[in-house]
């Protein structure tokens, strides 16, 4: 990985700080502070929230406790998106993949955004105290500190192991939606929790084979861009492999019916597919045998979103039939 591609400033530095964000009109505004809260990934973080409280509650848990629960979780994960954006500022502007951020266009500046990054953790905070209990405040907000401080600020930069322990941050919505319905928490929660945890590097490593250019011009040591194909895609097998079995451990524990164990073991044995035929063209691409394998990538990544998605799906629906 180069070191003297490393960008120009720091994300401290008072210039950056200077942006202005000048002329703007309201729709762009508000389309720009949307954008902060990176609303594709809150997206599939209240995917997993939403199943947890149907299998927490047997059945369909109170509907304004869903809306809720959803509502603070979203300013939550919004939260932790903008700190994410306001820290890696630096690197977004030299990320292809990230040059169209606010904070890089100018549309929103340094100031603007650490604001209502502030406004929403703290809004968050008294809106779950309010409709729900402590324990999901808590839970809500140490997800955000985890994000920001852990892994943004003390893994990102400096390990290629960062969103293993980093994707934490994302297992706590399943955490959330159950102590949401119960006010407690239990082993079910704890399996998805891991689940999720398992599922995020083969999630997010193919996206970072992807732009490996991207991380190698800003020293930033994603896998995808520390080794090669056939080693990422190994990993990716691995833990895909890990991600499907604990999915299966949920059967015994939480005494999950037929339309969560067929949707494990079909979905799951599909996502491992994906993963291994990912690593074979790694490995036919590294000894010339196939050319171009190397782009397939982002099809793990977007199975492993499907493969995820459905098997909530299935975590919802399951308690709601007799069988």
């Amino acid at each position: 990985m180069s070191t003297t591609s490393r960008p120009e400033h720091a994300p401290h530095e008072a210039k950056l700080d200077a942006r202005p964000s000048k002329g703007r009109g309201f729709k762009r505004t508000i389309a720009a502070y949307v954008a902060l809260t990176k609303p594709r990934v809150m997206e599939l973080l209240l995917v997993s929230t939403v199943p947890v409280m149907f299998l927490a509650a047997g059945g369909v848990p109170n509907l304004w406790l869903v809306a809720v629960t959803v509502i603070g979780g979203a300013m939550s994960a919004g939260s932790a998106a903008s700190f994410n954006m306001y820290l890696d500022r630096d690197i977004d502007k030299v990320m292809k993949r990230t040059k169209n951020r606010p904070l890089v266009t100018g549309e929103v500046s340094p100031r603007e955004v650490l604001v209502f990054s502030w406004v929403l953790a703290v809004v968050q905070a008294v809106w779950l105290y309010a409709f729900t209990n402590l324990l999901t405040v808590f839970l809500s907000t140490f997800a955000i500190f985890f994000y920001v401080v852990i892994y943004t600020i003390l893994l990102k930069r400096h390990t290629e192991q960062n969103i293993v322990w980093g994707g934490i941050a994302g297992c706590f919505p399943v955490l959330i939606g159950w102590t949401a319905v119960t006010n407690s928490l239990a082993v079910a929660p704890f399996v998805l929790f891991v689940l999720i945890f398992l599922w995020t590097p083969p999630h997010y490593w193919p996206l970072s084979m992807k732009y490996a250019g991207d991380y190698d011009a800003t020293d930033v040591p994603m896998l995808g861009a520390t080794r090669s194909g056939a080693q990422v895609g190994l990993q990716v097998v691995l833990y895909a492999w890990a991600t499907v079995a604990c999915s299966l451990l949920l059967i015994p524990i939480a005494e999950m019916g037929i339309v969560y164990t067929a949707s494990s073991l079909v979905f799951g044995g599909w996502f491992i597919y994906e993963s291994h035929r990912m690593y074979s063209m790694s490995v036919r691409a590294k000894a010339g045998t196939e050319q171009g394998s190397e782009a397939r990538p982002m099809r793990v990544f977007h199975a492993s979103i499907t493969y995820l998605t459905l098997v909530f799906v299935a975590v919802a629906v399951d308690p709601l039939l007799p069988f």
